[in-house]
Parts: C-alpha cells; sequence; structure tokens
C-alpha cells in the first residue's frame, strides 16, 4: 500500500500517495476523480523502479481547497506541480502523467515549465498546442448557440452542478463514469437541450468490472467530505487559461511523450474534432509515442489496467 503523505508545494498542500524508490514519476487525475484514480498503477510503477506519487489535485480529497475560481487555473495548477517536484525531487527533473483534466494539467506544465519535466504521458485528452481560443469560445459555437447542451456550461453558474452533484454523490460519479466507458451500450446519451441538467437521459449504472463496491465506496466518501465546488471550479477557468498560455503560441512540448486514448472516449477525438488524434499531436509534441486502445473509454487506466501499465513501465524504462 502507498504512503500517505502531505506535501507542502508552496503555495497548498497537497495529499499525496507514495510507494517505491527512484526517478520520480507524478500522477494526476481529472473529474470526477482522486489519487485513488491510479490504484493500479502505482504498485507495478514502484516495483519497476520509480517513486511513484499520486496526487488529490487541489481542491480534492486530502489537498487544500482554496476558496476563489482564480485558484484553479492552469497556472495556480502547474504550480503545484513544480513545487511538489522540488519538494520530492529537488536535482533532477521528475516525469508527469495524466489522465482526464490531468491530461491539460500535465501537458501544459510540461509546455511552460520545461526545465522541472523530463517527459510527460497524458491518457485520453491529447494535446493540441497553446490554444488559439478559449474553449468556452468553442462550444458555444458548436453546442450553446444550436440549443445544444454541453456539460462544462452547465457547470460555469457557481452552484448549479454542485447541488446536482452533493445530493448523491455516489450516484453522481457512478452515472458520469459508466455513461462515457467502453461498458456502456451504444447510445447518444449527451444529446439534450440547452437547460438540461447535467444527470438528465444517463443510464442507469451497470456492474462493471474495473469499478467496484469498494471502489465506489471511497469515492463516495472522498466527495462527502470535500464537495464539488473545488473541482468544478476548474472548468470556470477557460479565459483565465486561454490568456495564460498566449505566452507558449506556437511553442512545442520537446520532451519524450506518451499518450495513450480509447475508441470510445470522445475526449480523445477532442469531441470530434480530430479523427487521429496522434498524428494531430505530433504537430505539437514531435517525439509523442501513441496508443489508441480500442474499446476503451474515458476511464483509461481503470478500465485497462494491465494494458496502461505495460505501456506506460515500457515507456518510462526506455527513457
Amino acid at each position: 500500500m502507498p504512503e500517505m503523505r502531505q506535501i507542502d508545494t508552496g503555495e497548498v498542500s497537497l495529499r499525496c500517495a507514495i510507494e517505491g524508490e527512484g526517478p520520480l514519476v507524478i500522477f494526476v487525475h481529472g473529474f470526477p476523480e482522486s489519487w485513488y484514480s491510479w490504484r493500479h498503477q502505482l504498485g507495478p510503477v514502484a516495483e519497476a523502479g520509480f517513486t511513484a506519487c499520486a496526487i488529490d489535485v487541489r481542491g480534492y480529497g486530502g489537498s487544500d481547497k482554496p476558496p476563489e475560481i482564480a485558484d484553479y487555473s492552469l497556472e495556480k495548477l502547474a504550480g503545484d506541480l513544480v513545487g511538489l517536484r522540488q519538494a520530492l525531487q529537488p536535482d533532477t527533473p521528475a516525469i508527469l502523467v495524466g489522465h482526464d483534466w490531468g491530461a491539460p494539467i500535465v501537458w501544459n506544465t510540461t509546455l511552460t515549465h520545461p526545465e522541472h519535466f523530463l517527459a510527460v504521458c497524458g491518457m485520453s485528452v491529447p494535446f493540441a498546442g497553446a490554444p488559439q481560443r478559449p474553449f468556452n469560445e468553442i462550444y458555444h459555437e458548436h453546442f450553446i448557440s444550436q440549443g445544444k447542451f454541453f456539460y462544462q456550461e452547465y457547470f460555469q453558474e457557481p452552484g448549479v452542478a454542485e447541488a446536482e452533484a452533493e445530493v448523491d454523490p455516489r450516484d453522481f460519479v457512478q452515472r458520469m463514469m459508466y455513461s462515457i466507458s467502453g461498458d456502456v451500450p451504444p447510445g447518444d446519451y449527451w444529446s439534450k437541450p440547452y437547460g438540461a441538467t447535467f444527470l438528465e437521459g444517463l443510464p442507469d449504472p451497470q456492474p462493471v468490472p474495473w469499478l467496484t463496491d469498494e471502489d465506489m465506496d471511497y469515492y463516495e466518501q472522498e466527495f462527502r467530505q470535500s464537495g464539488f465546488r473545488g473541482p468544478l471550479n476548474r472548468y470556470r477557468n477557460h479565459q483565465r487559461d486561454f490568456e495564460w498560455l498566449q505566452a507558449w503560441r506556437g511553442q512545442r512540448i520537446e520532451q519524450p511523450a506518451l499518450f495513450i486514448g480509447g475508441t470510445r472516449d470522445p475526449a480523445t477525438y477532442l469531441f470530434g474534432a480530430v479523427t487521429d488524434p496522434v498524428a494531430m499531436m505530433k504537430l505539437f509534441a514531435p517525439r509523442v509515442e501513441g496508443h489508441i486502445l480500442d474499446g476503451v473509454g474515458h476511464w483509461t487506466q481503470q478500465e485497462r489496467p494491465d494494458e496502461v501499465n505495460r505501456l506506460l513501465i515500457d515507456w518510462l524504462k526506455r527513457l
């Protein structure tokens, strides 16, 4: 079992699950998740000769939960990872691994702080360079202006999504995970009108082998303790993130990179914007190695832990 530690990163304290000795590999989760989302990776990566460190992102679990929306900008989250690297491995650059929101966090942290990070792996969400437009402008054009629901717009007004999620955190997390997993029957569950709620139209979760009752007990416990305000604030920084990243327009991630996506994951294809995410990524991270796993949905490392571990550890050992 990993050792649970509180690490001061300079501005906040992060709860970290740490296992093993060797070069530092920092794992960054997405929404609505936890360090626990990397439960299948920590032991194998540690056994392969690395220090595996999975964090609770600020706002989650046992990490600090600052109150303001601006506290959850990419700039702040990148600073947390720099501070963690300096605290745990001050003399050598670390390796970053991220999934879902954790993927844009690690891609952009590596882009903006290259001296601190040797290599980077993102799962589910590919890297498309510093943005040319704020993402809220893009989804307004493609969804909201056409009267269509888009979950990130629903998350914008503070308190609205929190109220829906916090009625029953277990149900919220389980429905979200099942609805975009590789196990859900084909269906256009997210095609609903603007004004719908997040959970409206989502299928009843069915048992899946990668998400047990014990797993859901843990997620439920974490979100009953932390609430959803900090996690949802991440979605409320699109304009702020866009402005910060303009200083890196045209720059690339030059370090070795690994991308792992799934054929049933809408985020892997940037919600239909790209057909070949790995080819697209080579424009912005020329040393990327890419793998798209057949039948895998959004929860890459939880749905296919053995396959992900094989690809990840092979890549780590070749760095």
